[in-house]
């Protein structure tokens, strides 16, 4: 019996799959994490490029002179950009003009009680305006498991891109006069 005992306690045949039980749980996590992160900064990546694509409507006038609606327009032309990874509908748009650079401190971000941004409304301005263009987007994570552990119970990120620009003088007088 004793010999039964000693040779039970040499045999190492599923150590292999024991160790690996313990290590699989951290092991998906973390690994569920890291690709998570990516999908979540490539989501910010190409909310701002979106934005600076779209917003260069503005800088050179093509919305502003443009016969359809310019919200629209300009909704489009983000929609374009970041559909891969982006659900268009809900991302919050806001263009306000301003009548000098020190404005940009007096038009803060409305938030609703759900930490969402509030579009203040959509004005391109015209020829050699400042504008504000304002982009907000609640990324959710994809996982369930990860996405509280990283951005709390909501499992949801606030991303937000801003540019403040000159638009172009894009209208021009009439030479004879």
């Amino acid at each position: 019996m004793l010999g039964f005992f000693r040779k039970l306690l040499r045999k190492d045949d599923g150590a292999t799959a024991i160790e690996f039980s313990l290590v699989a749980i951290p092991y998906f996590m973390l690994s569920l994490g890291i690709m998570e992160l990516s999908l979540m900064y490539a989501s910010a990546s190409l909310l701002e490029g979106a934005t600076d694509s779209a917003a260069r409507l503005i800088r050179t006038g093509q919305l502003q002179q443009s016969q359809s609606d310019p919200e629209t327009q300009f909704r489009t032309a983000m929609c374009n950009f970041v559909n891969v990874l982006i659900d268009c509908n809900d991302v919050t748009i806001e263009v306000r003009t301003m009548n000098s650079y020190e404005d940009y401190e007096t038009l803060v971000p409305v938030f609703d009680e759900d930490g969402n941004m509030v579009s203040q409304g959509f004005d391109a301005g015209g020829s050699n305006d400042r504008v504000l263009i304002r982009v907000g987007y609640r990324y959710t994570m994809k996982t369930p498991l990860v996405g509280p552990i990283l951005n709390g119970p909501d499992g949801g990120t606030l991303f937000m891109s801003t540019i403040v620009l000159q638009s172009e003088p894009y209208e021009f007088e009439d030479a004879a006069s």
